[in-house]
Formats: structure tokens, C-alpha cells, sequence
């Protein structure tokens, strides 16, 4: 179990810069991305802790402030290459049956490719856009979910319009699932970017959840656009 320290973001911490010792045969954007994630005290704590990306972080950090990865929470993380949401999940609401005072949970996690296991979670190489998903993962969890995550993100184009009309699509596409999978007063938590076209995606959720929130956690970097959406007391009944 872990204290207090899981999510200290380290921040004022005054680490010595990192250079790429080699930087033959790269591009400089290549460059610039390699001394971004040598020097990330995330990326760091990621590899000391045992997580598979910084990205952990900012679900631990929405988590902490939201409390919807309780022990004995069903969980589906959409999209959950290449496994960070999973494994905290997994901690969090006592998958691994552990921490025998509390209740035990459940997270599966679906993605288009093939993923190493993670303890404690069931993984599904499946499309959750097909047909019969939905259906397949309730069958899975045994009814419904308490929880649905995506911290998908559509293949970059380069052309950041296009770019953010994609990933609002597929946050959209989430959301509809959810509303198949989630069992009464359930939890919705998805990556989106900025740029102005997230209106009729909070619209959708805002008919659905009793309240819906943007928040950007400290884990996220500050140059990027992404936040995430995080729509609670989801209303099966609607």
C-alpha cells in the first residue's frame, strides 16, 4: 500500500539538466522530446515506482481529489495501453484483494493492441467501438460498471485542429459506451483537448451526470492543451 508520497509531484526539486549524450541521426524535435523526458521528474518516479508512463500521475492526482477509485469499484479503463490507469485502478480499489479489511474490485482494461499483464487487471484486446462490446464487458465484470476511463488519443495528423476534432470524437464515442456500461451514480473520466469544439461533448455528459468537470491535474505538463472531463452521479435512468 502506498502513502502519501504516490502522487508528491516533486515539484522544486532542483535536478541537474540532462543533455542526450548522442544525438546523431535525430531530428532536433527528436531531441527536444528525449531531454523533456530525461528531465521529467514524472517520467522519473514512473520508473522508480513501478508505473508504465507518467500518465499514472494525473489519474491518481484526479482521483485524490474526486475519490472515484474506491476498494470494490468495477472498472473499465478504455484505451489502456500501455497500462499506467490500469495499475492504479488495480491499487485503488483493492483488485488484488489485498488489503483484506476492504472490499475487492474489479478493472478490466480494453485496447486495440496487445498489452503485457497487469497484475490484478483483466486485459481484453478488443475494439470497444464494435457492436457487441458493450455487452461482452458487462458479461465480463458480471453487470455493470462503477467507472469508465479513456486517456485515449487519436493518431496525430500534425494539423492540431484536425487533430483536437479527432480526439473529441473519440471522447464522444467513449461517453456513449459509458452510458451502455455504467451502473447508477457512476463515474466518467476522459482526456480532451482544448480548442473549442468540446461544447456539444459536455452537453451530452451534462444530460446524463449530475456534474461535469474540466480540470487540468499538476501532472499534466503546462504546455500541453489536454485536460480531462471528470462527470460524476452518472443517471442510468435518462
Amino acid at each position: 500500500m502506498m502513502g502519501k508520497s504516490e502522487n508528491n509531484s516533486g515539484r522544486g526539486q532542483r535536478d541537474l539538466k540532462v543533455k542526450v549524450k548522442n544525438a546523431k541521426g535525430k531530428t532536433v524535435a527528436q531531441v527536444r522530446w528525449l531531454e523533456r523526458q530525461l528531465n521529467d521528474p514524472y517520467v522519473k518516479r514512473a520508473h522508480a515506482q513501478g508505473y508504465r508512463g507518467r500518465a499514472a500521475f494525473k489519474i491518481m492526482e484526479l482521483d485524490d481529489k474526486y475519490k472515484f477509485l474506491v476498494p470494490g469499484a468495477r472498472v473499465i479503463d478504455l484505451g489502456c495501453a500501455p497500462g499506467g490507469w490500469c495499475q492504479v485502478a488495480v491499487r485503488r480499489t483493492n483488485a488484488l484483494g489485498d488489503r483484506t479489511s476492504k472490499k475487492v474490485g474489479r478493472v478490466l482494461g480494453v485496447d486495440l493492441q496487445e498489452i503485457d499483464p497487469i497484475p490484478g487487471a483483466e486485459i481484453h484486446q478488443l475494439d470497444f467501438l464494435a457492436g457487441n462490446s458493450d455487452e461482452k464487458l458487462r458479461n465480463w465484470l458480471n453487470g455493470p460498471a462503477d467507472v469508465v476511463l479513456s486517456d485515449m488519443a487519436a493518431a496525430s495528423s500534425g494539423h492540431k485542429k484536425t487533430d483536437h476534432l479527432r480526439i473529441i470524437m473519440l471522447c464522444e464515442a467513449a461517453a456513449y459506451f459509458a452510458f451502455d456500461v455504467l451502473d447508477s451514480g457512476g463515474t466518467f473520466v476522459a482526456k480532451v483537448l482544448t480548442g473549442g469544439a468540446e461544447g456539444d461533448l459536455q452537453k451530452i455528459l451534462k444530460q446524463r451526470f449530475t456534474k461535469v468537470l474540466n480540470v487540468k491535474p499538476p501532472a499534466s505538463r503546462a504546455d500541453s492543451s489536454e485536460k480531462f472531463v471528470v462527470a460524476t452521479g452518472y443517471r442510468a435512468d435518462r
